[in-house]
């Protein structure tokens, strides 16, 4: 015989809201749940299973190449918080590109994976700069989510990299042309130098 639980339960348990909850059921993610004389919605114990028995993914990023040691060892403090709350590590996944940029294949890859329930990443930019809430929010509805370890964003390297990216963007549509890139650095430079 099955054990039940109430919707209730799974909302807290899980961190979300009842409205949210009801929605999953409402859509038909739980065709085996019951319904008692009251109204109550219960689901069968299996839908508690724990994140520890997840599949999960880590995700490390950098922006540039040079920063490779520092992505081997983003990747190896992933693997070490992820041992330690007992995780079933997947995959573990390696990228080096901008932030800002939103056509990086491998992260592509992981978001499509529905196997993966949980994307374990250092700080939120190591995933992305902009948008985060908003695939939070679509992964949710897949019943996935992804777990930031350190929600302060340490990394001036890697955001100045990005600032200049943006900076080389707008320079190439207003002019047409990549060479901007040089003046572009220049301007940087100098913005560092005065705030030193």
């Amino acid at each position: 015989m099955d054990y039940y639980i109430k919707l209730s339960d799974y909302a807290k348990k899980f961190g979300i809201c009842y409205r949210t909850a009801w929605n999953r059921y409402k859509r038909g993610q739980f065709p085996d749940a019951i319904v008692d004389e009251t109204g109550h919605i219960s689901l069968p114990i299996k839908h508690f299973v724990k994140d520890e028995d997840a599949k999960v993914a880590i995700y490390a990023r950098v922006s540039s190449i040079e920063n490779k040691s520092n992505l081997d060892a983003q990747a190896e403090r992933l693997v070490n918080y992820c041992m330690a709350r007992g995780y079933k590590i997947d995959k573990v996944v390696k990228e080096v590109g901008s932030g800002l940029n939103d056509e990086r294949p491998k992260l592509e890859s992981l978001l499509k994976d529905r196997s993966i329930k949980v994307i374990v990443v250092e700080h939120k930019d190591r995933f992305s700069r902009f948008g985060l809430n908003y695939i939070q929010q679509l992964l949710e509805m897949d019943d996935r989510r992804i777990e930031i370890v350190n929600s302060v964003s340490d990394d001036r390297d890697d955001l100045m990299q990005d600032f200049v990216s943006i900076i080389t963007s707008f320079c190439a549509r207003l002019y047409g042309q990549r060479r901007n890139k040089r003046r572009t650095e220049q301007l940087i430079l100098e913005l560092q130098n005065e705030n030193k």
